[in-house]
């Protein structure tokens, strides 16, 4: 069954929290940022750990490593879960639960437990499949690119500001309050892991899961299949060989940004010479490109729909994909700092367009598995992610890697063409469309005709008070 009362606008209504629809919209994006946040707050510190736990490169491999691997089998877990419990029950239990290991990476005192925690961090990364699963029930099908590429957009900020934010919160630890270097680091962790907590019951009071209510409510009222259904579509998504293309994508565009929030700051210090905050500084700007790329790729996505039908869509996903294949080759030959950090942020621009993209296709393969194939889509990032990381902890420079990945990039973007639909379905989505478009000019024609009658009635009482 189809959810009714979707938003068909985002920017005109940004400010209205009152509208359900608005008010989970930003708690989404917020609460993707915090876990991503939390998710690699240890990676611009990764000098100071690497130094205080005398970890070799390989061990950084493996870390960097560990925290994507658990992410990819936490995202299949987490679409099904949304599908039956509901989004807002799933990004509490998330983000509660994910505090404890965030805090707790502080206890670690050898590569064996640093690892582990590490490890167990990885699995808030499924927040990312929660956050593109609420957008996808509460925004109509002329805008959801949009809003999914910009709460994942504004999401994946964290990646970026964490690269300088974290240096900052624990200088102000080492110099404003006089702790070592090896606890400053821990208790840097700390002070993130009591944010998501905090962020986790603020989702639970502040949002619902769909427009209409709640899914508990929803299946009572026979508006929602059963739970008990949910499982079998999950299966029937999961044998449509367009979600495994989609996965291979995903780990193409997401799998690289990851790997890239990861190494940065560990490559420009080690290759540039630049220090902790330098370094941390320069990553930075790879990730702050988020506040708008990934937008870009869901605007895009959806004009593209507008002109082309779902198939417009496939084609500017082959764009942006060949785009950030060929602007990682050029970053990887790049020797002088002035020339890497341009060709760094022309990568990021593709990278994350290519993100918002695919998931304005996402949400037209199955509706009525949304979290299947949210959650595997999503999984594809993440085992893109571990099988660059392998590649960082061989015996390749960095630079050679980077030139590889690039190479790989460029050849999958062939693969888009391979997602196809039906006429049936084009025509579906293409009435969809025009409905929730005709949606909206209404919605502005009665704004218009209210204003216009609102300046009569002013133009009335004034005649009356100039007379008397």
């Amino acid at each position: 069954m189809e959810l009714q009362n979707k938003a068909t606008s985002l920017w005109r209504n940004f400010f209205n929290v009152r509208m359900v629809q608005i008010r989970t919209f930003h708690m989404t994006w917020f609460a993707f940022f915090s876990c991503f946040f939390a998710w690699f707050g240890i990676a611009p510190l990764m000098i100071i750990v690497r130094e205080e736990l005398d970890l070799t490169k390989s061990q950084v491999g493996w870390s960097i490593i560990a925290s994507v691997a658990v992410t990819v089998f936490a995202r299949f877990f987490i679409g099904w879960l949304c599908d039956r419990i509901g989004p807002r029950l799933a990004y509490t239990y998330l983000l509660t639960l994910g505090a404890f290991p965030v805090a707790g990476i502080g206890l670690a005192d050898s590569f064996e437990s640093f690892l582990f925690f590490r490890l167990l961090i990885g699995v808030i990364g499924a927040s990312f499949v929660i956050t593109q699963y609420h957008t996808s029930v509460m925004f109509a099908p002329n805008v959801v690119g949009t809003a999914n590429a910009t709460s994942a957009g504004w999401g994946n900020l964290g990646g970026g500001v964490t690269q300088f934010a974290m240096p900052m919160v624990f200088s102000m630890f080492v110099i404003g309050f006089g702790f070592t270097d090896a606890q400053g680091w821990r208790l840097s962790m700390m002070v993130v892991g009591m944010v998501i907590f905090v962020t986790g019951i603020a989702y639970y009071f502040l949002t619902q899961d769909a427009p209409e209510g709640n899914y508990k409510e929803l299946r009572e009222k026979g508006l929602l299949p059963k739970k008990e259904k949910v499982t079998g579509d999950y299966f029937k998504a999961m044998a449509d060989y367009r979600v495994w293309i989609l996965f291979l994508i995903y780990g193409a565009c997401f799998g690289i940004e990851l790997t890239v929030n990861n190494v940065a700051a560990l490559y420009f210090f080690d290759y540039f010479d630049l220090s902790l905050l330098a370094a941390g500084g320069v990553a930075a700007s790879f990730g702050l490109m988020n506040i708008f790329a990934r937008t870009l790729g869901g605007i895009f996505g959806d004009n593209f729909g507008a002109l082309w039908g779902l198939r417009g869509r496939s084609f500017w996903l082959f764009i942006v994909l060949l785009g950030e294949g060929m602007a990682l080759m050029l970053f990887s030959q790049m020797q002088v700092l002035f020339l890497a950090i341009p060709t760094l942020i022309i990568f990021s621009l593709f990278t994350q367009m290519a993100e918002g993209a695919t998931y304005s296709v996402v949400p037209f393969i199955n509706k009525k598995a949304l979290g299947a194939v949210a959650g595997v889509v999503g999984a594809g990032g993440n085992a893109g992610a571990v099988a660059a990381g392998f590649l960082f902890k061989g015996a390749m420079e960095w630079p050679d890697v980077f030139f590889v990945i690039g190479v790989t990039v460029a050849c999958a973007s062939v693969l888009s063409f391979l997602i196809r639909f039906s006429p049936e379905q084009e025509e579906e989505e293409k009435a969809a469309f025009e409905a929730a478009q005709f949606d909206t000019l209404q919605l502005r024609a009665d704004r218009a005709n209210a204003a216009l009658h609102h300046s009569v009635e002013i133009v009335e009482e004034y005649r009356r008070t100039h007379k008397a």
